[in-house]
């Protein structure tokens, strides 16, 4: 019988999914033989499409014949009622046309010389430009960062583990995440620790830790580092984030708290971190 959940293992295979979603189909498969088996089948077909499907090619006759037709279009010549007349009592130079009007063309130019010349070549150029500019003006880590801060607020999304106990909270991301962050109580500051949830963020299981500061929350992500900079901190949608890394873990704290109050909360988790010996992957 096929399992309930087939359905949306195709739907994460073909990534269709949300970040929450996509991580509980990833807990699924991990204790489900068939799911993973569908999964490792999709794989290994669409391995096989594009090793071994060949893309339909024109005939060299009928390709030839294409551009052939394209440089005739090309080469049209403007129509003689749009020629500049010749002036009264002037002649032309011997055995040399009068000049056309600009746009004009005296001798058969290729269709694709057009295009690639001219406002053609500029348009294209901004085009190329725009694609290899835009990547560097967004970065998804900040959507998602901010996706999941906002799907936190919603009832019952917020925390996993209650407790105001770091030696309560901080046990138990063991198993949960892939991560062991710093995990510290600053009341006395105005920071009040109320708990921890797993998150998916950055393609692995992330440790989020829940703090309240006066009628705000703030949440601190801290997930497996790698060589990649950090982002700069950021506003995006009215939310905050401030990015820093720790021994081999990257964190950012989310809110719509101010800028002060934000990084006063980072500076604390800092001091604290620079101290915890056991901050660090979980294996």
């Amino acid at each position: 019988m096929q399992c309930p959940e087939s359905l949306r293992v195709q739907a994460y295979f073909d990534a269709e999914l949300d970040a929450v979603s996509a991580a509980d189909v990833e807990r699924h498969i991990e204790h489900c033989p068939d799911c993973r088996a569908l999964l490792k089948d999709l794989e290994q077909m669409r391995a096989v499409l594009r090793r071994d499907s060949d893309y339909a090619r024109a005939a060299p006759a009928l390709r030839a014949k294409i551009m052939q037709a394209l440089d005739q279009e090309g080469a049209t010549e403007t129509p003689a009622a749009h020629e500049t007349p010749v002036p009264p009592g002037m002649a032309l130079p011997q055995g040399r046309p009068w000049p056309r009007e600009r746009g004009s063309q005296r001798r058969p130019r290729s269709f694709w010389m057009g295009a690639l010349g001219g406002a053609g070549g500029t348009a294209i150029a901004a085009t190329l430009a725009f694609l290899l500019l835009v990547p560097r003006l967004t970065n998804p880590l900040l959507d998602e960062l901010v996706s999941a801060h906002v799907r936190s607020l919603m009832p019952a999304h917020l925390i996993d583990v209650v407790s105001t106990d770091k030696h309560t909270v901080k046990p138990w991301f063991a198993g949960h995440t892939d991560v062991s962050p710093v995990v510290a109580d600053f009341e006395a500051q105005g920071y009040r620790l109320i708990g921890g949830r797993a998150d998916y963020l950055d393609h692995q299981r992330s440790a989020v830790v829940v703090y309240q500061h006066g009628a705000h929350v703030i949440n601190v992500f801290s997930w497996a580092g790698n060589e990649r900079a950090l982002p700069v901190n950021a506003t995006r949608s009215g939310y905050h984030l401030a990015f820093w890394r720790e021994g081999d873990l990257d964190y950012c704290a989310v809110s719509d708290t101010g800028w002060d109050e934000l990084l006063g909360l980072v500076r604390l988790l800092r001091v604290a971190g620079s101290g915890d010996p056991a901050i660090s992957r979980e294996n």
